[in-house]
């Protein structure tokens, strides 16, 4: 065990010499926090869009499109077959009430709050029973719409990233002028980004007679799933895809999130090797202060492996601090920041909120101790094999 008790000596003396070195260390603890605030502010884009979209899906929800559309903006039913749709078994039914809503999907313009351009934003057109079927959805600010009738209500993420959206505003969409009535919040998902107007309404200002595009159902149970889309997809009247609502919303995310991590990786990495030269170089900076003190220890017996943990040591205990610093910067400013982008699948936007996740946090620490090795590396190593003779000479 004299070793070991060797290795934590040395490396406890190396530990306690730091504040001696405070100018070098701080710059490769800074030049570490750098990147970690970088590679944890994109990657928490990304955890934001995916909680955002993959929060608008239930698993007792289904979600019964055209078969072969990859989502609404492509899909089209026609008015007989969503009434087909609603007489399926396994669907959730409240007394006489079926929980299923045949809905409309359509884009329309509005300018952004921050920067006054132009935005789709996604209108839907939504039956009497949409609210009980996403019993998430509740109204926070005004009335709820009246069926029939030319109004509509804002998700709460809409009606602060776009402007006009405020209860008693109008917007003018298709060949109607619509009323804002009410704001409702949706637990933070993708549906907070839509306007929730009348169905048929919708179908008029936008000529398009009897027709959806999709149809969403509460099921009685995920269990029910199965037997509500063997149903459908084996009635001939009907040529249908029935999904469940979360793989339909996790799939409309895979695109975007995975081109974020991948750019955000990309940035992370070229920030890092500078940060690992800058690492290097302190490191070296302290071998070499430390040259005659490191040169005593080995003539008084300390092993080489010993010396080589100790500089190693350091050089970890720096990048850790850089790691939770950025971290912590990271969360302060970019957790809950909102914003919006485009869904590459429907062109419409989706406004979510920046996530900070333990998980992400974790992951900088991680890649902050990566660098912080790698930059040490080399300095422990040339400090293991310092001369004893040459670096006594300078006593």
């Amino acid at each position: 065990m004299s070793w070991l008790r060797q290795i934590g000596a040395v490396t406890l003396l190396s530990l306690r010499t730091i504040p001696q070195r405070l100018g070098s260390s701080a710059v490769a603890v800074i030049g570490i926090a750098g990147v970690v605030i970088v590679f944890v502010a994109v990657l928490s884009i990304a955890e934001g869009f995916f909680a955002a979209m993959r929060g608008a899906g239930s698993p007792t929800r289904a979600l019964v499109m055209r078969s072969g559309a990859d989502s609404e903006m492509t899909s089209g039913l026609g008015g007989p077959e969503t009434d087909i749709i609603k007489q399926a078994p396994g669907i959730f039914r409240d007394g006489p009430r079926v929980l299923a809503s045949a809905e409309l999907f359509v884009i329309i313009d509005l300018p952004k709050r921050s920067t006054l351009t132009p935005a789709n934003v996604p209108m839907r057109g939504i039956e009497p029973t949409a609210f009980q079927v996403r019993d998430e959805a509740r109204l926070v600010e005004g009335r709820m719409l009246q069926f029939g009738t030319n109004e509509m209500v804002a998700g709460r993420s809409a009606s602060r990233q776009f402007a006009g959206l405020s209860v008693g505003s109008e917007v003018k969409a298709g060949q109607v002028t619509w009323t804002v009535v009410g704001i409702f919040e949706a637990g933070g998902s993708a549906a907070e980004t839509e306007l929730w107007c009348d169905a048929h309404a919708l179908q008029g200002a936008y000529r398009r007679g009897n027709s959806y595009q999709s149809v969403l159902v509460r099921l009685e149970s995920p269990q029910s799933f199965d037997t509500f889309k063997n149903w459908l997809t084996s009635n001939p009247q009907l040529n249908v895809s029935v999904r469940r609502e979360i793989e339909y919303y996790s799939a409309q995310s895979a695109l975007l999130t995975r081109l974020i991590r991948t750019v955000g990786f990309g940035i992370a990495a070229l920030m890092g090797i500078g940060a690992v030269f800058g690492a290097i170089l302190t490191m070296y900076t302290a071998v070499a202060t430390r040259a005659r003190e490191i040169a005593t220890l080995r003539a008084l017996g300390f092993n080489t492996v010993s010396v080589l943990i100790s500089v190693l040591a350091e050089s970890l205990v720096l990048a850790a601090l850089g790691g939770a610093l950025g971290g912590i910067a990271a969360y302060i400013g970019f957790n809950g920041y909102q914003t919006s982008t485009i869904n590459f699948q429907t062109f419409s936007q989706v406004a979510f909120a920046f996530a900070v996740t333990p998980s992400l946090l974790i992951q900088g620490l991680g890649y902050a101790l990566m660098m912080g090795f790698i930059g040490g590396l080399l300095p422990a190593v040339r400090a293991a094999r310092l001369p004893i003779s040459s670096a006594l000479r300078e006593l």
